[in-house]
């Protein structure tokens, strides 16, 4: 665990959100929504992205979940907690890597698990989860584990809901469609090269930043056990 700078120590203004995978992607422009919203941001990723005053970063490994509770347990209240971290590994049956499976299950759920384990009992009543699926958890070919580990994330952000309830706390999933993150190039996914949804763009990170701010915000408070589509028209 990489300790905090002074140039990047929180300060007690605002409310505090940890976002994993903030390095890039969907997880950095929600880490860059929340702090132009007044947000004490911590992310925790691999790389640190130095996203400027109220972000601390902490390195952290997803795919070790065993270490994140001691990479948190010294932070400040937290107000939401942010899952945005993930890769995908496609291949058609026949092809499957069991280790592929694995690897993305660990990233994309068990993390999130070991995560809100930490930081809810310990979260002020009224707070916020959000886990970023995909709307590939549906089914898409090609993409049959990655959907299982998608998929997973709405059993359990909406078992979530129903226990924090009485606490005020919600739980949300955001599933985007193709989006412009580095993702899509990633080589591990080359089977599945991506396509433009009906609307003819890729889906704009910041657009699902904007959809993650109002949920976590105060208008977000009678929202929770949903999955928020956010694709471009891909699902149509």
């Amino acid at each position: 665990m990489t300790e905090p700078t002074a140039a990047t120590e929180l300060t007690t203004a605002g409310p505090h959100a940890v976002v994993t995978g903030c390095s890039s992607g969907i997880g950095k422009a929600i880490a860059v929504r929340l702090l132009a919203d007044g947000w004490q941001v911590t992310g925790l990723s691999r790389s640190e992205p130095g996203l400027g005053a109220g972000f601390q970063w902490r390195q952290a490994d997803l795919s070790d979940p065993a270490s994140l509770a001691a990479c948190v347990e010294d932070l400040p209240p937290v107000n939401a907690l942010v899952h945005a971290a993930g890769f995908q590994r496609t291949a058609v049956l026949g092809e499957l890597d069991p280790e592929a499976l694995a690897g993305m299950f660990t990233v994309h759920v068990a993390a999130a698990s070991s995560l809100a384990n930490a930081l809810v009992p310990r979260m002020p009543d009224g707070g916020r989860v959000l886990l970023v699926g995909s709307r590939t958890s549906t089914g898409s070919p090609g993409k049959s584990q990655y959907a299982a580990t998608k998929a997973a994330l709405l059993g359990m952000g909406r078992t979530w809901a129903q226990e924090l309830a009485p606490r005020g706390i919600t739980v949300n999933v955001l599933s985007p469609g193709p989006t412009d993150t580095p993702m899509l190039a990633d080589p591990g996914r080359s089977a599945t090269p991506p396509q433009l949804p009906a609307l003819g763009q890729l889906v704009d990170p910041e657009d699902v930043a904007a959809l993650a701010a109002f949920l976590l915000g105060r208008h977000g408070k009678s929202i929770t056990g949903q999955n928020y589509v956010i694709c471009g028209g891909a699902s149509l």
